[in-house]
Formats: structure tokens, C-alpha cells, sequence
């Protein structure tokens, strides 16, 4: 069974578009120690929802762990996989006022760039 996560991304230096352009990359400059321990979590085939930051503050899309290297590193090695652009992109504000996410790292701790979410959480956003 596949975990779901959140990643954050500022689109201006890497956008959701790049992601889909390039259909796979790889998943660094993560320096917080708690997103870290996050994505050293990860494993191939999980499912993401990406978020762009800045002035867009909404999930957009989604992708998929291709692989993981050096788990054990200060910085692993995430390879991830585009799936697909979100039919409508979610707002951070709607994340907000859902009760799903109430106690979410997501609205708790805004900073953290790499998030866990539950099954319910992930089919909020992707409608799947």
C-alpha cells in the first residue's frame, strides 16, 4: 500500500509546468530536518500532490515516487514522476476551512516543504 505526501514547491524556481515538461526530476534542496525525516520516508510508488507556494498557494498536481536513494543521507535522493495537473487547483484557503486537515502539518506547520497525508487527505485534493 502506497503513502501519500504533499510537496511544496516555490514556482518560480521549479513550477508544476517543469515538472510536466521534464516528466520526472529529482526531488532536493530540502533542508528542514522534519521534512527530511518525511521524504527519508518515502518509497517507490508512493503518491504526491504537489503545491506551489508564493503567490499561486494551491495543490496543483500530482506525481509519483519513482525512486529513493540514500535514505540514510542528510539529503536523500528522491526521483518523482508527473501524473497529472489537478483538474481545478485546491487553495491554500480551502485547505484551511476542511476539518480533514485540522491537526495537518500542512496548516500547523506552514514552512515545511515535504508533508505526510492520510488517504482522506490525498482524495481531497486529487478528487481520486
Amino acid at each position: 500500500m502506497s503513502a501519500h505526501y504533499l510537496l511544496k514547491t516555490e514556482p518560480s524556481d521549479y513550477a508544476f509546468a517543469d515538472l510536466e515538461r521534464e516528466k520526472e526530476t529529482l526531488w532536493d534542496g530540502v533542508a528542514n530536518p522534519a521534512a527530511l525525516k518525511v521524504l527519508r520516508g518515502m518509497k517507490p510508488g508512493d503518491r504526491l500532490v504537489i503545491y506551489e507556494t508564493a503567490d499561486v498557494r494551491s495543490a496543483v498536481g500530482t506525481a509519483t515516487v519513482r525512486s529513493i536513494e540514500g535514505a540514510e543521507d542528510h539529503e536523500p535522493r528522491v526521483t518523482i514522476k508527473v501524473t497529472r495537473r489537478l483538474a481545478q487547483a485546491v487553495p491554500l484557503a480551502q485547505i484551511k476551512a476542511s476539518a480533514l486537515f485540522r491537526d495537518s502539518p500542512l496548516v500547523r506547520q506552514g514552512r515545511l516543504s515535504v508533508v505526510p497525508l492520510n488517504a482522506a487527505q490525498y482524495r481531497y485534493l486529487t478528487g481520486v
